[in-house]
């Protein structure tokens, strides 16, 4: 790979670094309630070395080497940096990729999915590495040469992907030649054995046959069978007929090991008896790898309504493997913020008046809704790849239909900000107004994005053959066709297998979409204290909503940053679907939308937005797109649903040989955040929080206790 194509790789330099600030939450709370969320933080963070694992095979030994560079001098980076011999300008390079590294929990963006390498040359590394004996393990554990962290003659592995597209993905590892055909074919083997993915990595042998690798803290399925029932070996068929799959348990064993006992230990804390139930089931599927037993937690977690400590922890998003059905190790430990939960239970309790407003008929739409415990959070853990601004989980559609679902939005997260952070594409008139209300829209976006937008919808389906959950003799008029719909689920088919990698986007778009057309409600902004509900755009809650559109316009732009135009391939799903929404603010016509420019490079590349037309044409064309994202996927239609995504977030040349470059030149770092640590003695709990810098990132992962014991000698 040529420097110049190599270039938009580099780690950010600064990365944006912001705390997570959550003392004043923590000490609010009782000696056992810390105790509880201590344990579970434990928990999430001993699961680092499981994401390592799912991103790339470097992953893991580059982070024991940045921990054994800080162990080894104590944090003091002047003094290694005297050992090494290298200049200023190197050290800050390598601090930077350690603090990007961090931040996402491996060499390969959480938001975005490509690698980032370091600005610092290869004789840096190998300098640091002379210097620590422990580092210079740590590298040697690299399944690639330290040369490759920086670049590759297969530019298709500076993203991640379906191997055989000539992408990486470590949720198939030491298989260079599975294919996405073997991949898929084996999703639905499973399936047919009620056997779920979640927690799985799938590898394929020399001789053709597959593993089935399960993530657990035993290396054998428990006297009773696994979730699959007794039997570990199968024969395959169809296209893969004369193949074995066999069931390995055992991934991540340690790491697992260590985690159910945390969380049993944090269960001798809990506050109720559903808390302390959905602490035993989680225990069982962290031992034995029960995805069944997984889905007890959530229901149990889904029925602990209002805890003063809000967790939840496993397996659980499935972006970032390429057949997303694989979802990667994420613990959320935090706090409730009772105040702002006041005005999101509001909004659940409009929900029923709110719902009908939206461009589809009962027929699409569950029979009963079940008001969700609805709470904004300040986060104390959150181990991934990455921090949202907001969750609605579980991700099961049985549980949501049957027992309900829990939205959550991150309140230290949504308020977490840089000095002085640049706001490319956004009209100098508007950067006042922008500014002084953008964090406010967001909110208002986050809330109805997990309420009522993941929170909204029905898939038809044959539950059973020939039982269906919609009158088979009277089938839905779609509003689309004004025809009967003809296409459902079948009895074991699910959004995401029959939608298959494109589900996630999708998905995040069509909750986008409900997000843009409902906070066109005066109402619902009335709710979060803006207005008073009357519609006016020259009030604050029009400012409000004039930021919203703005910065889904913005989003839009900043996108194309995450398609990659070797491949031709989106790495983000967020991203992906605020595309899609642009296109169709700009396909709205009437001067509704527009990119403004005048210089041929677009240099001056601006968002141009009519604030007037935001109720009248912007909402409408926002409901047209919206009712066609939701009725194709209550109904099934993967064909259609298909052809208009494909369709919406398609990059023609103007944006990527025009658009593109100008995005990259004018990107902002996306933000690490700094978490603090918890650590227990003699039966309480102390907090220690970090400095939001290069340094302080590094320390707060040091002090985590989850490097191997001889790295540091302990």
């Amino acid at each position: 790979m040529d420097d110049q194509n190599l270039s938009q790789y580099y780690a950010d330099a600064p990365p944006t670094i912001v705390s997570l600030p959550i003392k004043p939450h923590f000490e609010a709370l009782t000696d056992e309630q810390k105790l509880y969320a201590h344990n579970i933080s434990r928990a999430a963070f001993l699961g680092t070395r499981i994401v390592l694992r799912q991103v790339s095979p470097e992953s893991e030994a580059i982070f024991d080497f940045i921990i054994a560079l800080q162990q080894a001098y104590d944090g003091y980076w002047p003094s290694l940096q005297k050992s090494a011999g290298i200049s200023d300008q190197a050290l800050k390079e390598f601090l930077e990729y350690a603090t990007q590294f961090l931040g996402n929990l491996g060499n390969y963006k959480g938001f975005g999915d490509s690698k980032f390498i370091p600005r610092c040359p290869p004789e840096t590394i190998d300098a640091l590495a002379s210097a620590v004996p422990k580092a210079r393990e740590a590298l040697e554990r690299l399944k690639i040469p330290v040369a490759a962290l920086y670049g590759t003659d297969q530019p298709g592995k500076m993203h991640l992907g379906f191997p055989d597209k000539g992408h990486l993905s470590a949720y198939y590892p030491d298989s260079p030649d599975i294919t996405q055909s073997e991949i898929d074919e084996i999703s639905a083997f499973i399936a047919e054995k009620k056997l779920l993915p979640e927690n799985t990595r799938l590898k394929k042998l020399s001789n053709g046959n597959f593993q089935l690798l399960i993530a657990s803290g035993l290396s054998k399925p428990p006297p009773e069978g696994s979730d699959a029932g007794p039997d570990t070996v199968f024969d395959l068929s169809g296209e893969l007929n004369g193949k074995k799959l066999e069931l390995v348990f055992g991934d991540h064993i340690e790491e697992l090991a260590k985690i159910a006992l945390h969380i049993k230990k944090a269960g001798l804390h809990a506050a109720n008896e559903t808390q302390k139930r959905m602490m035993d089931e989680y225990a069982k599927s962290f031992g034995s790898g029960s995805l069944n037993a997984f889905k007890e937690s959530q229901k149990l977690w889904v029925k602990d309504i209002g805890p003063m400590v809000e967790t939840n922890i496993g397996f659980i998003e499935t972006y970032r493997d390429p057949a997303n059905v694989r979802a990667e190790w994420e613990g959320l430990v935090a706090m409730v913020n009772k105040e702002r939960t006041q005005a999101f239970q509001k909004l659940v309790n409009a929900a029923p008046s709110m719902i009908p407003k939206l461009p589809w008929s009962e027929d699409f739409e569950k029979d009963k809704f079940s008001a969700p415990d609805f709470t904004s959070l300040e986060v104390l853990t959150f181990n991934g790849s990455g921090i949202p601004a907001g969750i609605n989980i579980p991700n099961y559609d049985d549980i949501r239909q049957a027992v309900g679902f829990k939205n959550v939005s991150l309140g230290n997260v949504l308020s977490a900000k840089a000095p002085n952070e640049p706001i490319p594409f956004i009209r100098p008139e508007d950067l006042d107004l922008y500014q002084s209300n953008r964090d406010q829209a967001f909110e208002v976006q986050v809330g109805i994005h997990e309420l009522l937008g993941h929170g909204t919808g029905k898939l038809l389906q044959e539950t059973s053959p020939d039982q269906f959950n919609f009158d088979r003799s009277k089938p839905p008029i779609s509003p689309i066709t004004n025809k009967p719909i003809t296409t459902y689920y079948k009895p074991g088919q699910t959004w995401s297998s029959v939608f298959g990698g494109f589900s996630a986007s999708y998905e995040e778009c069509r909750a986008e979409c409900v997000a843009m057309a409902l906070s066109c409600d005066f109402e619902i902004l009335k709710i979060f204290g803006f207005g008073d509900g009357k519609v006016n755009m020259h009030s604050r809650a029009g400012d409000i909503l004039y930021a919203g559109y703005l910065s889904m316009a913005r989003a839009g732009i900043a996108a194309v940053e995450f398609w990659d135009p070797k491949s031709r391939k989106w790495g983000q799903a967020h991203m992906q679907a605020r595309f899609s929404i642009l296109k169709t603010f700009l396909d709205a016509g009437e001067g509704f939308t527009v990119l403004d420019y005048t210089s041929d490079d677009l240099s001056d590349l601006t968002v141009k937005m009519d604030k007037e037309k935001i109720l009248t044409v912007g909402r409408k064309a926002v409901e047209a797109y919206l009712q066609k994202l939701h009725v194709y996927k209550c109904t099934a239609d993967y064909d259609a649903g298909k052809k208009l995504y494909d369709e919406m977030t398609h990059v023609d040349d103007w944006w990527a040989s025009k658009v593109r470059p100008e995005v990259l030149r004018r990107k902002t770092p996306r933000k690490v955040y700094v978490q603090a640590n918890t650590f227990e003695k003699d039966g309480k709990v102390e907090l220690k929080e970090y400095d939001p810098t290069c340094e302080g990132m590094i320390q707060s992962w040091s002090e985590r206790g989850i490097y191997p014991q001889e790295v540091v000698g302990i």
